[in-house]
């Protein structure tokens, strides 16, 4: 590509509202240009690299055994009524009306679509098992899109979902998936990893996420230092304890806490540590209110929470005029001690283990000193109920947890026949009997992929992206070409052997000074920068430097050729 010919406009200054390294860097080279809130045109800076991620997805996807089509991105509600997901999805669908005031929603994503397919395609269990996949739009109406194409209203996804006649099959094919997902982002050039995940709105029985690692990340992952374990901190297990609690020496005794709510208020006005103390979170019960309490220095996990029977299958706090109501304390004050005995109270299982603790009077102002299970607060039931923190011992066993940031941008799920059984998807097995199918879901984040790959990649100079993305893999930039015919003989033929070996290569002939010149292939990030000046003619060589490095290096055409990565003529 000629860089004359091509629409290239970089920009120094940003929106203040870019906040995140991917986000300034795809506006500052041009990459998308905002249309409105988490809505983007993308360039064609910006398509080279969405297609080049589209491209590996698509070969491996391919050699997996996958089968592309394209469905619909306009969805009928119908379908969606038939899974129960018209309401359940709720506000990120974007439901629209035509002329005849028919109901139709910008599809999220594609289950009840596919399903449908496959109810009228697939008849018998010999046509199984079988894998359908797509790289398409999807729209989600997100409540606060930010970051740029991080989290996007509109962003590009390739979905997959696998049909089969028995478990055993779909958890072959979910292996399946789950290697040439770690394929996809090798190849990609990016570090990443294959965390255990909630199943969330998509539901089903198992789920793998794929997390970039990135300081960025919106997601926390906990991982072990002596093994491959590795999940969403929302669904790491803490391993229950193995010591007993301590024999209770002190006696309940109210203190004076008169402006002190915070875990952080108290511990520092009674001189405790946050491992002493006991914090209460109510939240909203299938009848009434239901207390949940782990230790000071712990977090709630709300995917464990809405688990339990109590509660609704979400976790929903109580509002501050409920929790008066039914308690006569404001918020900030409650304790499990002396709660209403209509009141549920379900404790962590490190939090079980405290005696003489510190927790919430029920009585504005007041704390407790002194508190104990059962003495004096009721337990309902001890369960797996917080947040995994650095250290804690692995699940499996084996050495401890790191946490670190990630950015989902791969999913996986065994759905088994939800979709299947709501939609009438079956197919006739080998007695002639009607079997509802097994399903899997698979998903890739194809424009978050750009951002993640940003975030993990860059200097202050800009992008520096791993090969495969990279929107040309060599920059040829020439000095004074305009004023000296040599010098652009010279670049002219670099480029066009370049070409015909297959190499994607940019000749910068817009004529600017080497400044500004560099400072483009720096900030869009070409991995390979070749500078052909008459100085270098005169010695017969090029001057190259790898994006990231800061030397120059004074290579001929032999040696250039091999650092380029195609070897010798």
């Amino acid at each position: 590509m000629r860089l004359s010919r091509f629409h290239l406009a970089t920009v120094k200054e940003v929106p203040a509202d870019a906040e995140i390294a991917s986000h300034r860097l795809m506006l500052r080279t041009g990459m998308i240009r905002k249309l409105a809130a988490g809505i983007y045109t993308w360039s064609p800076l910006g398509l080279r690299v969405l297609s080049k991620v589209a491209n590996v997805v698509r070969e491996e996807m391919n050699r997996a055994g996958a089968l592309e089509l394209l469905m619909p991105s306009i969805q009928p509600r119908e379908l969606w009524e038939e899974t129960g997901r018209w309401q359940k999805f709720g506000g990120q669908l974007l439901k629209i009306r035509d002329r005849k005031d028919a109901d139709y929603c910008y599809a999220p994503t594609h289950e009840e679509v596919i399903t449908d397919y496959a109810r009228n395609e697939l008849r018998s269990y010999k046509q199984l098992p079988i894998n359908f996949y797509q790289i398409q739009t999807k729209f989600r109406d997100e409540i606060r899109p930010r970051f740029g194409v991080m989290r996007a209203r509109e962003f590009l996804m390739k979905d997959a979902y696998s049909f089969h006649l028995t478990a055993e099959s779909l958890a072959d094919e979910y292996r399946n998936m789950v290697d040439t997902y770690g394929r996809i982002f090798t190849r990609l050039g990016l570090k990443f990893r294959a965390v255990q995940a909630d199943t969330g709105a998509i539901g089903g029985n198992a789920s793998h996420e794929f997390q970039v690692l990135a300081d960025s990340g919106e997601d926390a992952i906990a991982y072990s230092t002596g093994s491959d374990y590795a999940a969403n901190v929302e669904l790491a297990s803490a391993l229950a304890p193995t010591q007993q609690r301590a024999t209770p020496t002190q006696s309940l005794e109210r203190v004076a806490t008169p402006t002190q709510k915070t875990i952080e208020e108290v511990t520092g006005f009674l001189g405790v540590s946050p491992s002493q103390c006991v914090k209460t979170l109510m939240v909203r019960g299938n009848d009434g209110l239901v207390a949940l309490c782990v230790r000071g220095d712990h977090e709630v996990n709300e995917v464990k929470a809405a688990k339990f029977a109590e509660l609704p299958g979400e976790v929903l706090l109580a509002d501050e005029a409920e929790i008066i109501r039914l308690t006569g304390t404001k918020p900030g004050f409650i304790g499990p001690a002396g709660l209403p005995a209509t009141i549920p109270v379900i404790v962590d299982r490190d939090a079980a283990l405290l005696a003489d603790f510190i927790c919430g009077g029920n009585v504005d102002g007041t704390h407790y000193r002194g508190a104990n299970w059962e003495r004096d607060a009721r337990v309902t039931r001890v369960a797996d109920l917080r947040k995994v923190v650095q250290g804690d011992a692995s699940p499996d066993g084996r050495g401890s947890l790191e946490i670190a940031r990630g950015i989902e941008v791969g999913h996986v799920f065994q759905l088994g026949d939800k979709y299947a059984s709501a939609l009438g998807a079956t197919v006739l097995d080998d007695a002639g009997k009607a079997q509802a199918m097994q399903m899997g879901c698979y998903g890739i984040g194809v424009s978050r992929i750009v951002a993640a790959a940003i975030e993990q990649n860059h200097d202050e100079a800009g992008i520096l992206w791993p090969e495969p993305m990279a929107p040309w893999h060599v920059a040829i930039c020439p000095i004074n070409a305009a004023q000296n015919a040599a010098v652009r003989e010279a670049a002219d033929a670099l480029y066009a052997q370049l070409t015909e070996r297959g190499i994607d290569v940019l000749l910068d002939d817009r004529g600017l000074r080497p400044g500004p010149m560099f400072a483009d292939m720096e900030l869009i990030g070409i991995p390979h920068r070749v500078v052909i000046s008459e100085r270098g003619l005169a010695a017969e060589t090029f001057e190259y430097r790898r994006r990231g490095e800061s030397e120059n290096q004074a290579l001929n055409h032999a040696d250039l050729l091999r650092r380029i990565g195609i070897g010798s003529p």
